[in-house]
């Protein structure tokens, strides 16, 4: 029998439908862009379509953690649950790739345990961290979340937060107290105070700049102070590196002192030598 199927329509991929999760990325994407949160209303109408259409599948997308729902203000934000999967094959520009060595040589040079924290909704996400290299140490386990108002890394991503971004994730403000404390993390570039988790243990936090000049995290120390006659890093040269190793991962990043240097910086490539011209001599 004689085979009637054209090469074009071999060649076809065949089209299948997946409607309830065409409609959950659509959902993921809508609110990829937009930071501040969406209404279930306000989804459906964006994507054009019913409440109903979108109730189930939103609230499965919460209950999975993909998204998560404001409960003061009923709006659904994106978490970070794609990051945490995405860790697996993002490229090199993704940042606690970027940031990982830069840490490991932090935690070498201070010999301190360090953290990256990100902002997820009112807490704070730690995404990576670098353990001591010493023989003690303490460290904070990755995927823990901390509280925005009164952690070390808390302080410095507020205080380094647009003032619309703030609002939106505590509309009714911030203690009196805690607002003149930013004002003046902002005006150092870091924060330092003891430990809200632990006795002993003395924070320090750096902010961490993407390209386009926003605070995307904040690097952390839990300082140990050694009490042992061996020579150890001492506080103030442990903050200095800290500082250091924050700049380093935000030019990494892209970031650029828009102070210092207003105008984007373009690379810098050596101009070929002219080659002056002599006339021939006259035989």
């Amino acid at each position: 029998m004689t085979d009637t199927t054209s090469p074009a329509a071999a060649d076809k991929s065949p089209s299948y439908a997946a409607p309830a999760l065409e409609k959950a990325i659509d959902v993921i994407e809508l609110l990829s862009s937009e930071p501040q949160g969406l209404t279930i209303s306000e989804i459906a109408q964006r994507l054009g379509r019913s409440i109903s259409e979108l109730f189930r599948i939103i609230v499965v997308l919460d209950r999975r953690g993909w998204l998560h729902k404001d409960g003061a203000s009923d709006r659904y934000r994106v978490t970070y649950r794609v990051l945490e999967l995405a860790h697996r094959a993002t490229p090199a520009q993704e940042l606690t790739h970027v940031a990982a060595p830069l840490m490991h040589s932090l935690a070498a040079a201070t010999v301190q345990s360090c953290h990256l924290v990100v902002v997820n909704g009112t807490r704070g996400l730690i995404v990576a961290r670098q353990e001591s290299p010493g023989q003690t140490g303490f460290a904070v386990r990755l995927g823990t979340e901390i509280d925005l108002l009164t952690s070390c890394s808390g302080h410095v991503l507020l205080s380094k937060m647009d003032e619309e971004r703030r609002a939106a994730l505590y509309p009714r403000g911030l203690p009196k107290g805690l607002v003149q404390r930013l004002e003046v993390v902002r005006a150092n570039g870091y924060e330092s105070i003891p430990s809200a988790r632990m006795a002993g243990v003395s924070d320090m936090s750096c902010p961490v700049f993407g390209f386009d000049g926003h605070v995307v995290a904040a690097l952390t120390i839990p300082f140990l102070a050694a009490i042992d006659d061996a020579p150890h890093v001492s506080y103030d040269q442990a903050l200095e590196m800290l500082r250091a190793t924050a700049m380093a991962i935000s030019s990494a990043l892209g970031w650029f002192d828009r102070v210092e240097a207003p105008v984007v910086p373009s690379l810098s490539i050596a101009s070929p030598v002219r080659r002056r011209r002599t006339r021939a001599k006259a035989e």
